[in-house]
């Protein structure tokens, strides 16, 4: 599995302008909107934001993703964001969030949408890969960084 089978190159922001969870959270399906991936904006940040009730998808050493199952796409869809001073995403470790991959899935597919989260988690670990996505400056250097730590 290769997250760039799924990232929406459309959906991609090196500078996120939110200051919380909330305000990021619509920043990015603002994107996903204009790229065309969903075409109600409303539903989805309110799938995102029940999710962010159970608990805080701000997993720990600057990373949040969040995610959510909805009619609204009929495929796995990425969107990735970076923020230069930090979120306040009530992460689990105190700490503001740097990078976010926000994940959205068809309501029907639970394997697919836990091999991908479970495959965006496993690239995050390595630090490098975290510092190389936060030094990315624009769209095109974030497709790079990912390519080539996940392959083509």
């Amino acid at each position: 599995m290769r997250i760039m089978d799924y990232m929406c190159k459309g959906a991609v922001a090196v500078d996120l302008k939110g200051k919380d969870k909330k305000d990021v959270i619509n920043e990015l399906v603002d994107l996903l909107l204009k790229a065309k991936e969903i075409s109600d904006k409303e539903k989805v940040v309110k799938i995102l934001l029940e999710r962010e009730e159970l608990g805080s998808t701000g997993i720990g050493q600057g990373i949040a993703i969040p995610h959510g199952k909805t009619k609204q796409v009929d495929d796995v869809v990425v969107a990735f964001g970076s923020s230069k001073q930090g979120i306040d995403f009530e992460a689990l470790d105190g700490e503001p969030v740097y990078i976010v991959f926000l994940l959205l899935a068809p309501t029907e597919s639970s394997g697919v949408h836990l091999k991908t989260l479970a495959k965006i988690s496993r690239l995050l670990k390595d630090k490098y890969f975290r510092q190389a996505l936060r030094d990315a400056k624009n769209t095109d250097e974030v497709i790079k960084v990912i390519k080539e730590e996940n392959g083509y």
